[in-house]
């Protein structure tokens, strides 16, 4: 396991997103946003109250932690807020693979393109900087618009892993699956993101 990947401090950050580690980045904005319901409803957590938040909050940071997961806050630069989560988890470093998700935004977000930049920081990373071979995706079998948010993003659907996942009223739920792998990002890149790819450094 690469522990010194959990130790760093990563931020990723383009014109249009911020990524932080949640462990500089709770503020009362994200609570608000876990709060929704929509946003919870294919998951296994639940934030109907001030204790959920507590917990789900303590549970993010002790996954990087426990080396179990490296959470991020995004913030919109365009308007200067927090518009959500999002993770890089199921890390395996010797397969050189992991999984991008458990991204929710609050509902101002949804739709305005926040998600694609976001995306797009992560995979560069993932591909460019740490050298893995593949990242995939999983989603609720019911959640179509996370499934097309996906495959915006130039992935593969692969198939229905059935009852992948138990949510908070603890019913097995399915996910589809969809990934990236390393031979692809090249033109992926150039198809789907190439309006990142003009952009100047961040300052």
């Amino acid at each position: 396991m690469n522990t010194d990947f959990y130790r760093q401090d990563i931020v990723l950050e383009n014109d249009r997103v911020k990524l932080i580690p949640v462990d500089e980045g709770i503020t009362d904005e994200l609570r608000m946003i876990l709060h929704d319901e929509e946003i919870t409803r294919y998951s296994g957590d639940r934030m109907k109250n001030e204790e959920d938040y507590e917990n789900y909050i303590r549970e993010m940071k002790q996954l990087r932690a426990m080396k179990q997961g490296y959470p991020f806050i995004v913030i919109d630069k365009n308007r200067g807020g927090v518009a959500g989560t999002t993770r890089l988890g199921n890390i395996h470093f010797g397969n050189k693979r992991l999984e991008i998700g458990w991204t929710w935004y609050g509902s101002e977000y949804r739709g305005t393109g926040i998600n694609k930049a976001c995306k797009y920081e992560l995979l560069k990373y993932v591909f460019e900087t740490m050298n893995f071979n593949r990242v995939q995706f999983s989603v609720d079998h019911e959640n179509a618009r996370s499934q097309k948010a996906v495959l915006k993003l130039g992935a593969t659907q692969e198939g229905v892993f059935r009852h992948n996942y138990v949510n908070a009223d603890g019913e097995g739920r399915d996910d589809v699956y969809f990934s990236i792998i390393q031979p692809e990002w090249k033109e992926i890149k150039e198809r789907f993101f190439k309006e990142y790819l003009t952009q100047g450094p961040v300052v």
